[in-house]
């Protein structure tokens, strides 16, 4: 049975055992049309949050049939054909502030890192720089530590380990070799919003974290924990996070709380909030 199946997955997938073993527990029971799929998928994901609301924890109906055991390249260049490299707009502001949109999704490198590197040399010597994730959704961690690179030293920095169920860890650590380097003296604010999840809240934590960057906005959605997929009917796939980020400047995440901004305000008053702090402070600098 579908929920059977569930249940075990969680039990033996999930990143933390006895939480695992609860969730799975809070299924005793449980019902679901397994003929209305895209209603299931609903269903099943609200109860799956119930316990700790998890949003990487859920059961996603796809119209298409999913393809088995997909190549993770292939998976990658399908996002990156229909959200685009990871860069959604670079413009000037006036006064000379550089924006810098990024999302929907952060993909791997190898798309990201040219159009990283072209935008902030579009931007070079714009000051504030502004980064919108507003609308970022997710994003691969290493290519969060590669952005994270262009505004810090030339030293490596340790930005955040993934400490998986068995004890795994693997760390992330900035990168000297990306160019442009943003200059040291330019402010960096960060905007957010309710919707910034997962790469995209993790990208805001860190530049907080590190003290390179104010975040400007909403509270996020708070979700840390990187997730693996499981395949439970050609249209039905259940996401199961399977690690926690530990941030190497907190020693905690934001999972279930979200990224707190520094300046609160609402999403669609963040850039000209940031603009209007960052004239404030040139003011006091002079």
């Amino acid at each position: 049975m579908l929920i059977d199946r569930i249940r075990d997955l969680v039990r033996e997938h999930y990143v933390f055992p006895d939480i695992a073993a609860t969730i799975a527990d809070s299924l005793d029971g449980f019902v679901v049309d397994e003929t209305d799929e895209p209603a299931a998928a609903a269903a099943l994901t609200a109860a799956l949050q119930a316990v700790n609301g998890d949003g990487h924890l859920r059961v996603r109906y796809y119209a298409e049939p999913i393809e088995p055991d997909p190549d993770p390249g292939d998976f990658i260049a399908g996002l990156v054909r229909e959200h685009g490299p990871g860069v959604t707009e670079v413009r000037r502001l006036p006064g000379n502030a550089g924006l810098l949109v990024v999302g929907p999704v952060i993909p791997t490198g190898e798309y990201a890192g040219p159009a990283i590197s072209a935008a902030l040399t579009l931007l070079k010597g714009a000051s504030p720089l502004i980064i919108d994730l507003r609308g970022c959704l997710g994003g691969v961690p290493e290519t969060v530590s590669m952005i994270v690179s262009h505004l810090t030293g030339d030293e490596p920095v340790h930005v955040q380990d993934l400490v998986r169920r068995d004890g795994g860890i693997t760390q992330y650590w900035t990168v000297t070799y990306v160019s442009p380097k943003v200059d040291p003296g330019i402010p960096v604010y960060v905007l957010t919003s309710a919707r910034t999840f997962s790469g995209g809240e993790e990208l805001a934590y860190d530049l907080q974290a590190l003290g390179r960057a104010t975040v400007v906005g909403e509270q996020t959605g708070g979700g840390a924990h990187p997730r693996e997929d499981f395949e439970l009917t050609p249209h039905l796939q259940l996401h199961v996070p399977t690690a926690r980020s530990v941030n190497a400047v907190t020693g905690t995440d934001w999972e279930g709380v979200g990224v707190t901004p520094d300046i609160p305000c609402a999403a669609s008053d963040a850039i000209e909030v940031a603009l209007r702090d960052a004239a404030a402070a040139d003011t006091v600098g002079d």
